[in-house]
């Protein structure tokens, strides 16, 4: 990797982006609805006991950024993604042994969650910002693509070989594609263009000298350390606004197959509307990013974040009313919505906080983001144990994501 690169390197690592988060996500979000009925059935839990493990890994993950997110600044990704893959392999084989419940909580809400984070967005993201400014939405776009590739190649994918091979087989498969595939993906991983002689998004020397060269260099040299960042109202804004739409997505992911199947839908027909939403996303990530690089990302950010909660409310409406067409509709625009949330959310944090510390900025506002949304899976799993149904918990959480998107909108200029 030289200092005129044929190829500049921060396109490997959006290839290695897009790896990893497939399997972080696949592992943490988009398996699990496929796991449920066959392990309460087997293992007779609740929904809610199945779901709690998920709950508490919200704080795991939390706790797990924070304490390396400012390491990433320093250190870089590669360190942080080779541990993450080693422990997430070892915590998805041992699912595929466990015979108490226990062992569920520790292994998928504690191991499986710190492996998955340290191979994950956060780790990513940083990086991927540190190696783009002017095309730093692309970039991002490009590689959260693997988020919603999971929803199109793992989920109706591990459903099918569940239902044939049984889910302890199913946690094996995972396990083994895993180490397979992130291995290479980890050893991809840089610090900083700066380190090897490069500038962000592959400029020249004399481009550096130009009014782009100097945006990026201003993106570093006016960046907001943590403690800053802590002190400032907007911090609070935007940790707010996110948490509250992150809750919508684990709900989907999680409850979407025991949801539907309780209407009376085959689980292959219930995976089927989870590739529905992710085919959008996957689509338009770039679409998106492509638009936050040339306009102002707030009112881009509102409008995706608060088209995801109409449309969850949609699909409510939608499955009580039996109509397959407006289903597939429902969960195509869910997707769309979601497809513009990760790049903009990362664009929004680094155009305000810079690139210099992102990783201790970003990581600071993980435990009050995540803890927040901790209990919403949880909380939903819980509603149909008393209830017997996800009618009114859906339409809340989808409400949930329309005052997240009024909150982007009252967001100071930048």
């Amino acid at each position: 990797m030289g200092a005129h690169p044929r190829i500049f390197y921060g396109y490997w690592l959006v290839l290695a982006g897009f790896v990893t988060q497939f399997l972080s996500v696949g592992a943490m979000n988009y398996s699990i609805g496929a796991f449920m009925l066959p392990m309460t059935s087997d293992l007779s839990w609740s929904r809610a006991e199945f779901i709690l493990p998920r709950s508490l890994g919200q704080f795991v993950m939390a706790f797990t950024g924070f304490y390396i997110g400012s390491h990433v600044d320093r250190l870089g990704a590669r360190t942080f993604v080779l541990a993450g893959l080693l422990i997430l392999t070892a915590a998805l084989w041992g699912l595929s042994m466990i015979q108490a419940w226990w062992q569920w909580v520790i292994l998928n809400g504690v191991l499986l969650t710190v492996g998955a984070s340290l191979i994950g967005s956060l780790v990513v993201n940083v990086t991927l910002s540190k190696w783009f400014v002017a095309n730093r939405g692309q970039a991002i776009g490009w590689s959260s693509m693997g988020v919603s590739f999971a929803g199109i190649g793992l989920t109706p994918v591990i459903t099918s070989y569940i239902d044939a091979y049984g889910w302890r087989s199913g946690w094996q498969a995972m396990a083994v594609a895993t180490l397979v595939l992130a291995l290479p993906a980890a050893l991809m991983m840089r610090r900083a263009p700066e380190d090897y002689g490069l500038n962000p998004d592959g400029r020249s020397a004399a481009q550096m000298n130009t009014e782009a060269g100097a945006r990026a260099q201003a993106d570093y040299d006016t960046s907001i350390t943590r403690g800053q960042a802590l002190r400032m109202p907007l911090f609070y804004m935007l940790v707010g606004a996110f948490s509250m739409f992150q809750v919508l997505i684990p709900v989907v992911l999680f409850q979407t197959i025991p949801f539907m199947t309780d209407a009376g839908y085959s689980r292959s027909t219930a995976a089927l509307m989870i590739t529905i939403a992710s085919v959008p996303a996957l689509v338009t990530k770039p679409m998106w990013g492509w638009l936050i690089d040339r306009v102002n990302p707030k009112p881009l950010a509102a409008f995706s974040v608060a088209l995801s909660g109409l449309a969850l409310i949609m699909i409510v409406l939608s499955v009580q009313s039996r109509s397959m067409n407006l289903e597939y509709l429902a969960f195509f625009i869910l997707g769309i919505g979601w497809g513009g949330v990760i790049p903009m959310q990362e664009v929004i944090w680094a155009s305000y906080f810079g690139r210099r510390y992102l990783g201790a900025v970003r990581s600071a506002a993980l435990p009050f983001a995540l803890i927040l949304g901790a209990g919403g899976p949880l909380a939903v799993g819980h509603y149909h144990d008393v209830v017997g149904n996800y009618d009114g918990a859906f339409i809340i959480v989808g409400c949930m994501s329309l005052v997240a998107g009024a909150l982007i909108l009252a967001l100071p200029r930048r």
